[in-house]
């Protein structure tokens, strides 16, 4: 579950983590008394205005403003709320700004010069231990970090069962080039992040930048905060920051009806049982020539009204140029799914375009296949892996 900033930085402050302070606000009106509570707050002289959309480089494309008095807040707050903003990030369309953060200037003059970091705490997946990559080159987008100057990328490896140690973050705030109080809030920043990481159950915390300020203070300028969808029955509060609006909303149904599904760029849809099957199936896919359009794992059952739901889901994806079913039948019966398969089919008979290729397997399979033979609809059956390929083929002649 994806955050907005200034959600990820509630959690973040909450936590130990210092940040950058702001109001979010998603009605013109209360623009003024943002910027009273915030100056009372903060005694800023400066605002930054930042769309609260869920992609980055938000400021390239114009959702990201400074403004220096209270007239120019009221005219960058009018132009980004309710714009379609567009970044590399977005749909083509772009995305409507429905909420705004009114946030302090931290870039203050004082006796230092202030640096910029990028740190992020992520799982690395290879070796089943968190991560922490971190670079001194901060406020920049980190592929083209890791693409140009793949040396100034560094990783710092956390056994979860251990936690972060305290040399551990010496050695990030050390690799920064800090010394003095900015190495000292360093250490303290990049602990409470480890802990707010954890605590959360986030499957990815990215601070960019992190900025040293011109008094060696150590703050979060920016956080995107991506949650564990699988943890969050342990923290109530967290399904209350989920904005439907900005997911995708065939993921947004599916969830809702108990599917696991995920929409992708391709132009075969998927429905499988069993989330390594249907990662077969998609490899099987681009072996074929073709593109897998979702990825969407129906669990064990598939009787008529879920196949159905599945159906619907997936074409309404434009692209889609074929329903590739792969079903194993082990607790479920091959027959009972086919007959499912069927009457979903004659239910919607006026919306399926596209031809449905279906291999079961597994207990009455024999039976599945005479039962989609002898329906007369456009399903077609295939009992091996080349059967399945072949008709992936002649779909996307």
């Amino acid at each position: 579950m994806n955050l907005h900033e200034y959600q990820a930085k509630e959690l973040l402050s909450f936590n130990g983590v210092p940040t950058q302070r702001g109001k979010m606000v998603s009605n013109i009106k209360d623009v003024d008394t943002a910027a009273n509570q915030l100056k009372n707050d903060t005694s800023t002289d400066f605002f930054v205005v930042k769309a609260q959309i869920h992609a980055g480089g938000r400021g390239k494309g114009g959702g990201v403003k400074v403004a220096k008095n209270l007239t120019e807040l009221k005219d960058y707050s009018s132009s980004i709320l309710g714009m379609m903003l567009k970044t590399p990030q977005t749909p083509k369309e772009g995305k409507l700004v429905k909420k705004i953060l009114i946030a302090e200037d931290v870039y203050y003059p004082g006796p230092s010069e202030h640096s910029e970091f990028y740190v992020s705490v992520l799982l690395n997946r290879s070796t089943s231990k968190l991560m922490i990559m971190y670079s001194t080159e901060g406020g920049v987008d980190i592929e083209s970090v890791a693409e140009n100057t793949p040396h100034l990328i560094f990783y710092e490896e956390v056994e979860p069962s251990v936690g972060l140690m305290p040399n551990q973050a010496r050695k990030v705030a050390f690799n920064l080039g800090l010394s003095g109080d900015s190495y000292k809030n360093m250490v303290r920043f990049i602990s409470s992040l480890y802990t707010a990481y954890v605590k959360c159950d986030a499957s990815l915390l990215e601070i960019n930048p992190v900025l040293k300020t011109s008094d060696n203070k150590i703050i979060a300028v920016d956080a995107k905060m991506v949650l564990d969808d699988n943890a969050i029955f342990r923290h109530k509060s967290f399904k209350d920051l989920r904005d439907e609006s900005e997911e995708n909303p065939v993921e947004t149904q599916a969830r809702s009806v108990g599917l696991n599904y995920v929409d992708l760029d391709g132009n075969i849809g998927c429905m499988v049982n069993g989330a390594g099957l249907a990662m077969a199936t998609m490899d099987l896919i681009k072996q074929s020539g073709g593109e897998p359009a979702n990825f969407l794992d129906v669990g064990g059952t598939a009787d008529a009204d879920r196949v159905e739901v599945a159906f619907n889901l997936i074409l309404q994806d434009p692209k889609v140029k074929a329903v590739l079913v792969n079903i194993f039948g082990g607790i479920v019966r091959c027959d009972r799914v086919a007959k499912g398969i069927v009457q979903a089919y004659k239910n919607m008979k006026d919306k399926i375009q596209v031809p449905i290729i279906v291999r079961l397997q597994g207990t009455n399979s024999i039976e599945a296949k005479k039962i989609i033979d002898s329906s007369g609809l456009q399903i077609y059956s295939a009992t091996s892996f080349s059967d399945l390929t072949d008709r992936i083929k002649e779909a996307l002649v």
